[in-house]
């Protein structure tokens, strides 16, 4: 295994009426040595009483910026129909600066319904919205390079979904971490694909690094053997139980060396 394994956590702003509790959630998880704290972009919650308390994603990550010490933060994902390409990068670059230099872009094509309707977005179909992320990453990409002050460092761009026809080949293009929702074997299958289209784009398969949601700690290892090294557990308001996310951490520490320091 030639990266770390790392953990994070996904806060869903889903279902805290106050934003207090989503703020000990971050401090919580920070203390509990997480790698990188997600929320997502949602307006209303996915799960739960549809009506329940909600809060908005690129607001909240300048907050989680400035409250955070040591995290990487980042949604996963933003929807790219949500907002203009260039707003967003330069949104991406502020919050990256806030923090230090410890933003990931998480972004995806979009799927759920009701945001597009209440707030006047065109829905379209999958293919339309796949089509719009794919005009929009060079946008970004190319903002990026515009920006002044320029961004602190490349901004890891995380990408969602599993499309063999047109997202993986922009996961090959322009991801650095590539967010699997699939079953293992058919992960299997897609990492292969994934990898000819790294290699199309005159990239490396190895500088994408693989993530999927947390299996738990009897299958963890067999998704680090098959290439996945980051892991994400999704936790939902109000309560935020991090329970399970303290399981995966231990894991985390138990089966990854420490990195070497200390040597002349």
């Amino acid at each position: 295994m030639t990266r770390p394994v790392r953990i994070g956590v996904q806060l869903q702003p889903q279902h805290a009426p106050d934003y207090g509790m989503i703020r000990d959630a971050v401090l919580r998880a920070e203390d509990a040595g997480v790698d990188i704290v997600f929320n997502w972009d949602h307006f209303y919650p996915l799960y739960g009483d549809p009506a329940g308390a909600h809060f908005e994603c690129w607001t909240m990550l300048g907050a989680f910026a400035e409250q955070t010490e040591r995290v990487e933060i980042g949604a996963l994902v933003t929807c790219a129909g949500y907002r203009n390409p260039d707003l967003l990068a330069d949104m991406a670059r502020t919050v990256d600066h806030i923090s230090g230099g410890r933003l990931i872009l998480g972004i995806g094509a979009g799927w759920f319904e009701r945001d597009y309707d209440e707030y006047g977005y065109e829905f379209g179909t999958a293919g339309s919205r796949i089509n719009l992320l794919g005009e929009y990453l060079p946008r970004i990409t190319a903002r990026f390079e515009k920006l002044e002050p320029a961004p602190t460092r490349h901004i890891p761009i995380l990408i969602g979904g599993g499309g063999e026809k047109k997202t993986l080949p922009l996961v090959g293009k322009y991801g650095d971490i590539w967010h699997s929702f699939s079953d293992m074997d058919t992960y299997r299958r897609k990492s292969g694909i994934l990898a000819d289209h790294a290699r199309s784009a005159g990239r490396s398969p190895d500088s994408i690094q693989h993530s999927t949601s947390w299996p738990g700690v009897d299958d963890a290892a067999a998704q680090v053997d098959a290439g996945v090294t980051l892991f994400t557990v999704g936790v939902g308001g109000p309560d935020y139980d991090l329970t399970t996310l303290k399981e995966a951490i231990a894991w985390r520490d138990e089966n990854t060396p420490p990195p070497l320091s200390g040597l002349a």
